[in-house]
């Protein structure tokens, strides 16, 4: 849904990636980095309720996401496998954003927050999944109101305005049930398309059998 946001920041990255490619930083070892570096912050502060520090330090990780992408185009180094280590390790970092939070709210009798921070794992990971096995069978799912960008955007801004200095009434608790919401009407858009996408591929092989 913000693909959009992809481009400008792509030229906003350009100059830091053409330095990383001289040298020579590969895409693998940013995406790596980033990944460490967002468990960490979120494991590390998160658990602990220090929801404004931890949000700024695994934003800032989460953006290496957009300089990989940059180094490996710049450099010449896109590869199956970098693109299959981008997706794991967004999964990782993701699970341990919404696994740190759901520790916390278990930890501090939040029975409503803890229920839907497993949700937006769930629902999150579901999203993904769909999308992989679509594109494993020759279909596409790239769509929905929720993507990663969007799930992070809003767990991240929610979390954020809960931590000092802020401390916004409720803005987690709107955050996450939001999410979940929208995550669950992202797993039926993809879910639709593929079967769309499907049931089109019968009628072909229903008609070429005909002739």
């Amino acid at each position: 849904m913000l693909n959009w946001l992809r481009a400008p920041i792509g030229r906003i990255v350009a100059p830091l990636a053409r330095s990383l490619v001289r040298a020579r930083v590969t895409p693998d070892m940013i995406t790596v980095a980033g990944t460490i570096g967002a468990t960490a912050s979120a494991l590390i502060f998160f658990t602990h309720g220090r929801f404004f520090t931890g949000t700024l330090l695994v934003w800032g990780f989460v953006m290496f996401d957009f300089v990989d992408g940059a180094v490996a185009r710049q450099g010449g180094m896109t590869s199956q496998f970098g693109a299959v280590l981008d997706s794991c390790c967004d999964r990782i970092a993701d699970a341990a954003v919404f696994g740190s939070l759901a520790w916390f709210f278990a930890r501090n009798d939040q029975p409503e927050l803890f229920a839907a921070a497993l949700l937006c794992l769930a629902l999150g990971s579901l999203t993904s999944y769909i999308r992989a096995r679509a594109e494993g069978a020759g279909m596409s799912a790239n769509v929905g109101i929720a993507e990663r960008t969007e799930r992070l955007i809003i767990v991240l801004v929610g979390t954020g305005l809960t931590g000092w200095p802020f401390w916004v009434p409720y803005a987690q608790a709107i955050a996450l049930w939001l999410l979940v919401a929208a995550s669950t009407v992202t797993v039926g858009q993809r879910f639709f398309v593929v079967w769309q996408q499907a049931a089109l591929r019968t009628q072909q092989q229903a008609g070429q059998d005909v002739r």
